[in-house]
């Protein structure tokens, strides 16, 4: 695995785009220039990020990616360049754990790994106006991560079960929360 199979992912996320007359921007062909070699340059920032979420090859390609409020951050030894995330999401990654977690405020889509692996999590999640964003079961990611697409702004709580142990907690989707949640221990 690794630049190829990095290239055949995105490929299957990539998106057909329409553009004017004027081009895109000098900005997003420098984005673009920065993505290519890893196959992402066609590819819109919440695809990048829900696409290297759930593979460890972007470590092996030497890509970065740190998920903030409202970009994402990408990073190589060569560089660094940062797209815009949807106006209106919030990507919030969870690694609820047993034993094993690491402090992290931003999600590193590179670095960070959670104890759980491939494991189904029934997860609930809901606003604190009682509208529910988040209700069924997910499989952990490569990385032991499950990322959701919230909307920005908001507060709620986060319930977690697996195995015959569970947590909650409360969670919010403002500029200065936290991305990336390893604080929840299964107990």
């Amino acid at each position: 695995m690794g630049k190829s199979m990095l290239a055949a992912a995105a490929a299957a996320i990539a998106i057909v785009s329409v553009s004017g007359c004027a081009g895109p921007a000098p900005e997003e062909t420098a984005q673009a220039d920065f993505l290519a070699p890893y196959g992402l340059e066609d590819s819109s920032a919440e695809e990048i990020v829900s696409a290297l979420d759930r593979t460890n090859e972007d470590r092996e390609a030497g890509l970065a990616g740190s998920v903030r409020y409202d970009t994402v951050v990408f990073a190589t030894p060569g560089g660094e360049t940062e797209l815009p995330l949807p106006d209106d999401l919030f990507y919030l990654s969870l690694a609820p754990y047993v034993e094993n977690t690491h402090d992290c405020y931003y999600h590193n889509l590179a670095s960070c790994q959670g104890e759980l692996v491939g494991e189904d999590l029934e997860v609930t999640i809901i606003a604190a106006d009682g509208e529910v964003h988040v209700d069924g079961t997910v499989t952990t990611y490569d990385n032991g991560f499950v990322g959701f697409w919230l909307p920005r702004d908001i507060e709620g709580t986060i319930s977690v079960r697996w195995g015959g142990l569970s947590a909650t907690a409360p969670i919010a989707t403002g500029p200065d929360d936290p991305t990336c949640v390893t604080t929840l221990q299964l107990g």
